[in-house]
């Protein structure tokens, strides 16, 4: 039977050729597993054409104005339950913690875009980081994560300062640089690119030994990352 391939871990639709999930990371099974030599996974997260639309709707908008998510299920509408079966209930994230909320409604934003779905990206992202303005305590992985949300709608000042903070708490953290590599990307500033990739693979080992435990929930994107900046430095 054809149609859509989906994640083996959480049952998320999966883009046409994606090697992870977009949403948990998982490596797909195959089925639509990238060629050789086609884009890296971690630019599908947020397609350049994604963050132009959204970007110019932000502008037209005033900017980003905060929004505190506390409606029931907001976040969570075309999105699978819990047990990730067909028709299962989405779980309520007005009873969630708020790092369960911030990271919802982050997966729900980066599904979208992904997608390409810019006018969801548009709705969600507000929610997104206004849960991400409640967290009582801003750890690497919530800056990265909220950094990659900006990201989707063009918002690369506030993204390149989050990384910013990643790097000045933890020098050549991978996260923090694959925030600044993917904000030149979209940007176009392939010198800044070129040094990021250079950095990233002159500490990529050192930074894994270290053990953060972020590098593990994020291993998908910081592979993805590293083959990038391996296929960006090979010339």
């Amino acid at each position: 039977m054809g149609g859509r391939a989906t994640c083996g871990q959480c049952d998320a639709r999966l883009t046409a050729g994606a090697k992870y999930c977009h949403r948990c990371g998982q490596a797909s099974s195959g089925r639509g597993a990238a060629p050789s030599g086609s884009r890296a996974p971690w630019i599908v997260a947020g397609t350049v054409v994604v963050v132009l639309v959204v970007a110019i709707g932000i502008q037209a908008a005033g900017g980003i104005g905060l929004i505190t998510p506390d409606m029931a299920n907001s976040g969570n509408q075309g999105s699978p339950g819990a047990s990730g079966a067909p028709g299962a209930r989405p779980p309520d994230i007005s009873q969630m913690t708020p790092r369960e909320r911030f990271d919802r409604l982050f997966a729900r934003v980066m599904d979208a875009g992904a997608q390409q779905d810019s006018a969801v990206v548009m709705d969600f992202t507000p929610m997104a980081l206004g849960a991400y303005d409640q967290l009582d305590a801003f750890d690497q992985q919530a800056r990265y994560r909220a950094a990659m949300i900006r990201l989707q709608v063009g918002e690369f000042q506030g993204a390149t300062a989050l990384a910013d903070t990643i790097l000045a708490e933890t020098p050549h953290h991978l996260l923090g640089l694959v925030v600044a590599g993917t904000a030149a990307s979209f940007q176009g500033d392939t010198d800044v690119l070129g040094d990021v990739y250079r950095e990233f693979l002159e500490h990529y080992d050192a930074q894994l030994e270290a053990g953060y435990p972020e590098y593990t929930a994020e291993q998908a994107m910081i592979e993805s990352f590293r083959e990038a900046a391996l296929a960006g430095t090979s010339d």
